[in-house]
């Protein structure tokens, strides 16, 4: 959150449909600075609609996005990326056959300069120092930037892919289920990375059905439900057991401090 109180990314009254279907119903999301926000909710609860209206993918029908306190319109995946909003993706995108320097530059090579230019000659000292002190400063454990991604583990592999998200300076980074079928000690090393991410005063918003994951890494937690906001959890004070009930709609889900105003207000 800004000095005033302003979220770094805030949505407010977010409605999208696809034809009969309501995939969100007026949702109010935020995000600040130096923040771990986790997404989660059942299969069709809305998690992926709402992450491709905000990058861009599918803009949203109805309802305002704000980012730094300005209103803002997200009509296209670079309208994200020029306001500093980047997105890792389940799949990862990243090209086996290719090492980690190549895969971090893939898209935006750097050409070197004077008689390099005419020939379109990469700069490959350059684009190699420059992934060396990204990793470095995530303290990524990868065996070598020379590596195939092929030949990396799942844990390695995601990082790599945060890593190259980091190369546009973004302030806010999404993460889809970071990590998915991967084992003890790479999810330790991907939550790791998160918390690296959030010390660097980025606004980080990680998708992810494993509820011990999102407690061990986030500074709240929200809960989407057949398309609709369905509670909103400080990690630190709620449980496991609340944030099921919230994803499922049986039990008691609410935040203590919602019930204490609800009663308060009795």
């Amino acid at each position: 959150m800004a000095a005033d109180g302003t979220p770094l990314l805030e949505l407010e009254g977010i409605s999208k449909r696809f034809g009969p279907v309501q995939a969100l119903d007026r949702v109010d999301f935020a995000v600040s600075a130096g923040e771990v926000v986790g997404l989660v909710g059942d299969n069709g609860a809305g998690k992926s609609t709402l992450v491709k209206a905000i990058a861009g993918i599918n803009p949203p029908d109805d309802g305002a996005v704000r980012f730094e306190g300005r209103e803002v319109r997200i009509s296209r995946p670079q309208d994200a990326t020029e306001l500093g909003i980047a997105t890792v993706y389940q799949d990862l995108a990243l090209c086996d056959n290719l090492d980690v320097v190549s895969n971090l530059f893939l898209g935006r090579e750097q050409v070197s300069a004077g008689p390099g230019q005419v020939s379109r000659q990469l700069d490959e000292v350059k684009m190699e120092h420059e992934t060396a002190d990204l990793l470095s400063n995530l303290a990524v454990t990868i065996p070598s930037l020379r590596s195939e991604v092929g030949t990396l583990s799942g844990g390695q592999r995601q990082q790599v892919a945060v890593a190259r998200s980091l190369l546009g300076d973004p302030k806010v980074v999404m993460l889809d289920e970071p990590t998915a079928a991967l084992g003890v000690p790479q999810t330790k090393q991907v939550l790791e990375l998160i918390r690296r991410l959030r010390e660097r005063n980025l606004g980080v918003v990680v998708i992810s059905h494993n509820l011990a994951d999102v407690f061990a890494i986030a500074d709240r937690v929200f809960v989407l439900r057949l398309g609709r906001a369905a509670g909103e959890f400080r990690a630190e004070e709620a449980t496991e057991e609340q944030v099921v009930a919230a994803i499922t709609g049986v039990g008691d889900g609410r935040d203590k401090g919602e019930r204490a105003g609800e009663e308060e207000r009795a």
